[in-house]
């Protein structure tokens, strides 16, 4: 055969995969091919393929009778809007995108590339697993994997799509990565399947009911955004890189907008209820201050009482955490420390300047949250803040109260510019539980005209402490604004932060308190 013939029968083969009946039955799944995915994420006509004659080395069990080019991982580079990327998209067709030692060796090229030139790298996984015939070379091959994907942490974005089976060993790598994206239509992630479950534990569970998306969402965490379909969920990785810097070494993307930085709400004004036992939706707040009114929300399923997401102002990306009041009073329980203290994280490797939105008042108490180890967790949350180089900025729109107020980047944890608005309420509790402390006795001893006494208390509490006045005083807030100013406010101090440097103590690394 001529050689050029030769290579494009190859490169047919390779196009084919598993074949057109594999290809029809992918399909007939709702799910998409490995290479429509590719063509999905990456600008059209962008992507550049590696290694797309590879095969696997395996000669047991008659696997040598059985080599298809690409080994069941379509892997190489392109453009997502312009800039440069890498890729691999594991192909159920072939061998159910089981993972062989060769496949494994294909990802890691991809891996050590990126990492050579400072691109992100996206992972569409759809993998029944480590190819059992070769043993434990295909669990070498996982481990390969994991320790690029560590090493890279934080060095290059790293996002993974979830858009099949993800099941065993192979759950490890997405779990290391920046983002997972999880596709309703067909994901499913757990460490072992529902018949080892039955086995063990007697449980009968079906595979969605174990470690399907919602489930990962909504309960777990493991799951930063779920998406309808494979194209959706493709979508959102598009979006989510929009806002991500290339490397470490660089900053994100500005974007232009039209919204005036000198913009103010009067609106801003009457969010936020007089009663401070009144729950709004911080979304609110977050929405007319930020560009255009867009919140990329992250993590929105999961541990409600906390907002994170990705937003612009004045065309530059900032992360933002904020309490939300409208679920759990915008306390900070286990899930809203691990889930805020991960973004956080995340903004710091990527010189992505924080704002905080603060209405707490305080964390969960409980037998279940101190038996769960609100202390470890909470600290988690603590460590991110502090440990943080960024630009962080801090706006106080009601309740900051006990250590919660330490933690959300307060200025005693290097925040940078830390607003209040008004009605603040700055204290080391509620002015109720404080007098009912202070003042026991006190009201035991009035009588009958204990609540009148008890009421004038908590009003001379509130006037000298639950107010921004004292903490204002002492430099603990840099101002207290009008709530209709905060837009501008906040741009000027990003501005201004533009430029800042900060480092901590040279040290290998430090121990968060996992």
């Amino acid at each position: 055969m001529d050689p050029r013939q030769r290579l494009e029968a190859m490169r047919e083969a390779a196009r084919l995969g598993g074949g057109q009946e594999r290809i029809d039955a992918q399909h007939a799944r709702g799910k998409l091919t490995a290479r429509e995915r590719i063509d999905l994420l990456l600008d059209p006509g962008s992507f550049v393929e590696f290694d797309a004659f590879v095969t696997h080395r395996c000669h047991d069990f008659g696997m040598d009778k059985k080599l298809i080019p690409g080994d069941g991982v379509v892997t190489g580079h392109g453009c997502v809007d312009g800039r440069d990327v890498f890729v691999f998209s594991q192909d159920f067709t072939v061998f159910g995108g089981s993972l062989s030692e060769a496949h494994a060796a294909k990802i890691c090229k991809v891996l050590d590339m990126a990492m050579k030139v400072g691109r992100p790298v996206i992972g569409l996984n759809d993998s029944g697993g480590a190819r059992i015939q070769e043993g434990v070379v295909s669990l070498g091959g996982y481990a390969d994997i994991f320790l690029r994907n560590t090493l890279a942490s934080g060095v290059i974005p790293q996002i993974s799509c979830i858009l099949g089976p993800c099941a065993g060993g192979a759950v490890y790598s997405p779990a290391i990565t920046d983002f997972i994206i999880m596709s309703e239509q067909s994901a499913y992630m757990f460490i072992t399947g529902p018949n080892v479950v039955k086995t063990v534990t007697h449980e009968t569970v079906s595979s969605q009911e174990l470690g399907g998306t919602e489930v990962h969402a909504a309960k777990s965490g493991v799951a930063h955004f779920a998406a309808a379909t494979d194209a959706e969920a493709i979508a959102v990785a598009r979006e989510l890189l929009s806002y991500l810097p290339l490397n470490n070494m660089e900053d994100p993307p500005t974007r232009p907008t039209r919204d005036d930085p000198e913009r103010r709400d009067p609106q801003l004004a009457e969010i936020v209820p007089a009663q401070a036992n009144k729950p709004y939706d911080m979304r609110a707040v977050i929405t007319r201050v930020v560009d255009d009114g867009r919140f990329f929300e992250v993590h929105a399923r999961f541990a409600a009482n906390i907002l994170t997401g990705l937003a612009h102002m004045d065309g530059r990306v900032v992360g933002i955490v904020g309490n939300q009041p409208a679920v759990l009073a915008g306390v900070l329980d286990i899930d809203a420390s691990v889930k805020a203290a991960r973004f956080v994280r995340f903004c710091d490797c990527f010189n992505i300047p924080i704002i905080t939105f603060e209405d707490v008042p305080g964390f969960m108490p409980g037998v279940a949250q101190e038996h769960g180890g609100i202390i470890r967790h909470g600290a988690k949350l603590l460590y991110a803040y502090c440990e943080a180089t960024v630009p962080k900025l801090t706006v106080i729109t009601r309740k900051a109260y006990g250590g919660a107020y330490d933690v959300l980047s307060s200025k005693h944890i290097r925040g940078d510019v830390n607003l209040a608005w008004p009605g603040a309420e700055i204290a080391v509790m509620g002015p109720r539980g404080a007098v009912e402390i202070i003042f026991k006795r006190e009201i035991e001893e009035a009588g009958d005209k204990r609540a009148e006494v008890e009421e004038r208390l908590v009003r001379e509490y509130t006037e000298t402490f639950a107010n921004p006045f004292s903490a204002a005083a002492r430099g603990y807030v840099d101002d207290i604004i009008e709530p209709e100013e905060t837009r501008p406010r906040l741009i000027r101090a990003l501005r201004l932060l533009a430029s800042k440097r900060d480092s901590n103590p040279p040290k290998k690394h430090g121990n968060i308190p996992l």
